[in-house]
């Protein structure tokens, strides 16, 4: 499934700030005080034609005095187990510390890669103190700064040399649709999937984090054929009580990267969280297929269309600016609309295959263009010359050739993919325009 990559260290080594060197962002918060980064950072990675996923694992608290080492403990092992390369973030400028070793300690038991980075060598007198990390008996430590870049190439270099191939099973799967059931812990994925099959296939509690695996069933029912993937959210239940968000999305990653389309199961008698929205980040960034799916509406006691309508509208405005996808409010537990989510999902995924002839695009898009053509940019005037659909792609992708193409803004092209959605369906599925000189 997707490759993945983990960042583990004690506080304050700079974990943030490699997180946001590598993604080429600046999505994690970098400050000098020990414990700053609490919620879970995830990111794309592409390097040399290679991209995977990498997380920056934080949430450090306070208010105990161990609660750095068992913190730190509970993140490095969930990490060993989902990770396909750890990345062990160590300060060259502090040297070797007691929690290091205790970090180093578990990562030499484990079968996974390990590639040591001695941060902070932001000049080449602390280069002097890099050797005393080969004592932690992980290998040649590569020396990184993460505040100027300085050899964070060769540790890309590194990490994608230690990347698995995809798997055969895996290229095998691609040849039927497969949908992800996603979602936050205790949201009703593996009870919507029992639903649909008709037998417990999956172990079902009212436990958050009860499904160990993310687990493909076939399903191939009233002409239907695909996969649907249950979204795990923590190992065992004598274990609930380690981080369920963290390993909950982490597994998330995994099951989305390795799917066509994703149904996002909200829990209705919860509403929107901050989970929520992260998981629909990830669907994002990945370029897959949307479906939300409003859970436990039977519980709801305000059924009117009003209160639809008002959930409708918190949902889109949630996940704004992207709000051309599909809502469907059901119940597991009842069956009530769940067969309706399956045909949406298979709706949306002929959606992504769609192709639109360039005849028809051109004629369609010229008298748009006409109606409102780009704005001129210091008296130079734009003019769109000619349009197609690429074929073979991940998902929708539209070229327009013009005269100017690095004067045409985001604005101007939000209002093509607007007008494309409102002459063809692709609701659920992302579009992508790119602009190229004519």
């Amino acid at each position: 499934m997707g490759r993945l990559v983990a960042i583990v260290g004690r506080p304050n080594v700079g974990k943030s700030t490699l997180f946001n060197r590598l993604t080429q962002t600046r999505t994690a918060i970098v400050d000098d005080t020990a414990g700053t980064t609490r919620d879970r950072q995830y990111g794309k990675v592409d390097w040399c034609g290679k991209e995977f996923s990498i997380v920056d694992t934080g949430g450090w608290v306070v208010n105990s005095e161990d609660i750095f080492e068992s913190e730190i403990n509970k993140q490095v092992h969930l990490a060993i187990e989902e990770a396909d390369v750890v990345l062990f973030v160590v300060d060259a400028m502090n040297g070797v510390t007691d929690l290091d070793d205790h970090v180093a300690n578990i990562l030499r038991r484990s079968k996974k890669p390990v590639i040591l980075v001695a941060n902070k060598v932001d000049s080449g007198d602390w280069m002097y103190n890099v050797p005393e990390f080969y004592k932690l008996g992980l290998g040649e430590p590569f020396p990184v700064s993460s505040a100027n870049g300085s050899g964070t190439g060769e540790l890309l270099d590194e990490i994608v040399k230690d990347l698995p191939e995809e798997d055969t099973e895996e290229q095998n799967l691609e040849k039927i649709p497969r949908f992800a059931i996603v979602g936050r812990p205790n949201a009703g994925k593996s009870s919507i999937i029992n639903s649909f099959i008709g037998e417990d296939r999956n172990i079902v509690t009212n436990i958050a984090g009860t499904t160990r695996d993310s687990i493909y069933t076939r399903y191939n029912k009233f002409g239907f054929d695909f996969y649907l993937v249950d979204t795990a959210g923590i190992r065992k239940k004598n274990k609930v009580n380690e981080d369920i968000e963290y390993y909950s999305v982490i597994r998330s990653i995994r099951s989305i990267e390795a799917s066509d389309v994703c149904i996002l199961m909200i829990d209705a008698t919860l509403g929107i969280e901050s989970q929520d929205v992260s998981i629909f980040s990830l669907i994002q960034r990945n370029k897959k297929g949307l479906v939300v799916c409003v859970n436990k509406w039977d519980l709801v006691a305000d059924k009117s269309q009003a209160a639809i309508r008002h959930f409708e509208d918190a949902i889109r405005n949630r996940f704004a600016p992207f709000t051309d996808f599909p809502i469907i409010f059901g119940s597991a537990l009842t069956k009530q609309r769940i067969f309706k989510v399956l045909e949406t999902a298979v709706d949306v995924y002929k959606n992504r295959q769609r192709i639109i002839p360039t005849s028809q695009l051109n004629t369609y898009m010229q008298e748009v263009i006409g109606a409102y053509p780009p704005p001129a940019n210091k008296g130079k005037y734009i003019k769109i010359k000619y349009v197609t659909m690429l074929k073979e792609q991940i998902i929708p992708t539209f070229v327009f050739f013009c005269n100017l193409p690095q004067w045409v803004k985001e604005p101007y092209r939000r209002y093509l993919e607007n007008k494309i959605r409102e002459k063809w369906d692709f609701s659920g599925t992302p579009i992508n325009i790119f602009m190229r000189e004519k």
